[in-house]
C-alpha cells in the first residue's frame, strides 16, 4: 500500500516540480543573437513605469495587478512592487484597475499616469462578516472539494489564445548566474477539457555565466510549462487528485478581500499519517461564487533523499544534491463572469554538498509567468506539434542573446528586479564592447 501511494505521489508531482539537471560545464555560453518567430509585426505603444505601495506604511506590493478595463491588456508588479504597463498608442482612454489581496481596488484613469515614477498607493481593506445570502460552509474540506466541482461553471469555457511573458532565473548565493525570458503564446483549452494546454515559443532571449557555477551547469527543464501546470483549477490531479486530496488537513484562516469580494482562506498541510512530501500552504476562495482566485504553497520536504529524486536529473557523483524549499503561487483574474489563469511562480533552493570541499554550494532557481493579453480562440487553432514547445524543453538551450535594450517591443513584462536590471545591463555593455573590439563572444 505504502509503495502505491508513493508510485502515485511521484507520478502527480514531477509534471509541476521543476527538473533540474547539474551537467559538466563545457564552456562558456554564447549570446549574440536570438530566436524570434519570423511574420510578425511590432505596433508603437506609449509606455508607464511606477511603483504600487501600501497607502501607510510604503511597503511595496508584490504581484499585484494591473488590468486595463474594456480590454484583456494586463500586468503585474514585481518583487519590488514596480510595474511596466505599455498601452498601444491608439488607446488615450482608458482606466486601470490595479488589485491586490487585501487592499481596496483602485480605479486609475489612464490620463492621470505620467510614464515614469507613478506611484499607487492602496488601501487596507476591512473585512467584513458574510452578507446573509453567503451560505457559510461546514467544513473547510468540503470547500476545496465544491470549488474543484464547479471549475467549468466558474472558469473559462471557451479555447483560449494567451499572450504571455516567461522569465526563468538561476542564481548561487545573490549572484545572478543565468537569466532566460520569452513571450509565448499559449493554446488554452477549456477548463473542463482533459486536453493539456499548448505552448509555441515566439520571441526568446538568454544570458548564461558558466564561470560561476563551480564547474557545473544547471540546467532547468520544463520551461512555460513548470508555471503553467501550477494552474490548480486547470490540473488538479497535480496536488489535489481524487485519491491524494484525502491525505490532507483543510482549516479555516482570517478572511479577506480581494477586488471587493469577501475571500475565504483555507489552510491545509498533509496528515500526519503520510511520510512523503506532499503539499502545505494557502488557498483563497470566493465566499460567493466558490472560485479560487489564488493559491500560494510549499512542498512539505520530509525526505530528502526522495526529494532529491523528484527533482534532480543528473549531478555529479561527488556531490549530493539536496533541496532546501520548494514555493508555488497561482494567480486568477475575472472578466465578465469568468476567471481564467494569470499568474504563476515556481521558487526552488538547492544545497550542493561536495565531496572532500569544506563549504557547500546554494544555489536559487525561479520562473514565473504573466498573462499580459488574450482573446477567444474562435478557430480552436492548436498548434501542431513540430510547432509546439515540449514540456521537456531546456529554455536556456533555445535561445540566446541579449544584445537589443529594446527586445520586448510592445509586448507587457514583469518589470525586472534591480538585481535582474543590473544583470541585463552589465550583459548589454559587454556587448557593446565584444562589438566595438571585433569579436562576439561573451559570458
Amino acid at each position: 500500500m505504502i509503495q502505491e501511494h508513493r508510485t502515485h505521489m511521484k507520478k502527480s508531482l514531477v509534471p509541476v516540480l521543476l527538473m533540474v539537471l547539474f551537467t559538466w560545464v563545457l564552456g562558456t555560453e554564447r549570446a549574440d543573437a536570438f530566436f524570434q518567430e519570423e511574420g510578425q509585426t511590432e505596433q508603437n505603444f506609449n509606455l508607464y513605469k511606477g511603483k504600487v505601495i501600501d497607502s501607510e506604511s510604503k511597503k511595496p506590493l508584490v504581484f499585484a495587478s494591473l488590468m486595463v478595463e474594456k480590454s484583456n491588456i494586463s500586468t503585474i508588479t514585481n518583487t519590488e512592487g514596480e510595474f511596466s504597463l505599455k498601452m498601444p498608442e491608439d488607446i488615450t482612454d482608458a482606466d486601470i484597475v490595479v488589485s491586490f489581496l487585501g487592499y481596496k481596488t483602485q480605479t486609475i484613469s489612464l490620463d492621470q499616469l505620467k510614464n515614469n515614477k507613478n506611484r499607487i498607493l492602496m488601501d487596507v481593506s476591512v473585512t467584513e462578516l458574510p452578507e446573509i445570502n453567503i451560505s457559510i460552509p461546514k467544513d473547510a474540506e468540503s470547500l476545496v472539494r465544491e470549488t474543484l466541482k464547479k471549475k467549468g461553471q466558474n472558469y473559462f469555457d471557451d479555447p483560449t489564445l494567451m499572450t504571455a511573458f516567461y522569465r526563468e532565473t538561476i542564481k548561487k548565493r545573490r549572484k545572478n548566474v543565468s537569466l532566460s525570458e520569452a513571450v509565448v503564446n499559449i493554446y488554452k483549452t477549456p477548463y473542463t477539457s482533459p486536453k493539456q494546454d499548448g505552448v509555441k515559443l515566439y520571441k526568446a532571449r538568454k544570458s548564461t555565466d558558466y564561470s560561476k557555477l563551480d564547474t557545473v551547469a544547471l540546467k532547468l527543464q520544463g520551461g512555460p510549462f513548470n508555471a503553467l501546470f501550477v494552474d490548480i483549477m486547470k490540473y488538479p490531479e497535480y496536488i489535489f487528485s481524487e485519491t491524494s486530496i484525502g491525505h490532507y488537513n483543510f482549516k479555516f484562516d482570517r478572511s479577506t478581500r480581494v477586488n471587493d469580494r469577501l475571500i475565504y482562506v483555507v489552510n491545509f498541510s498533509q496528515k500526519e499519517t503520510i511520510s512523503d512530501p506532499l503539499y502545505q500552504g494557502k488557498l483563497y476562495i470566493d465566499a460567493e461564487n466558490k472560485i479560487l482566485t489564488s493559491a500560494i504553497y510549499s512542498l512539505n520536504i520530509t525526505d530528502k533523499e526522495l526529494a532529491s529524486k523528484l527533482f534532480v536529473r543528473r549531478k555529479p557523483r561527488n556531490a549530493k544534491v539536496w533541496p532546501n524549499e520548494v514555493a508555488y503561487r497561482v494567480d486568477y483574474r475575472e472578466k465578465n463572469g469568468k476567471w481564467y489563469y494569470g499568474y504563476s511562480n515556481v521558487l526552488l533552493e538547492f544545497k550542493i554538498d561536495w565531496d572532500r570541499r569544506l563549504f557547500n554550494s546554494v544555489y536559487t532557481m525561479t520562473c514565473e509567468m504573466a498573462v499580459t493579453d488574450w482573446k477567444k480562440n474562435m478557430a480552436t487553432d492548436y498548434p501542431k506539434s513540430r510547432d509546439r514547445i515540449k514540456s521537456s524543453i531546456i529554455l536556456s538551450d533555445e535561445a540566446i542573446g541579449f544584445a537589443d535594450p529594446d527586445f520586448w517591443g510592445e509586448y507587457n513584462i514583469i518589470e525586472p528586479e534591480k538585481s535582474i536590471e543590473s544583470a541585463i545591463k552589465k550583459i548589454q555593455r559587454q556587448l557593446r564592447r565584444a562589438n566595438s573590439s571585433g569579436g562576439t563572444s561573451i559570458p
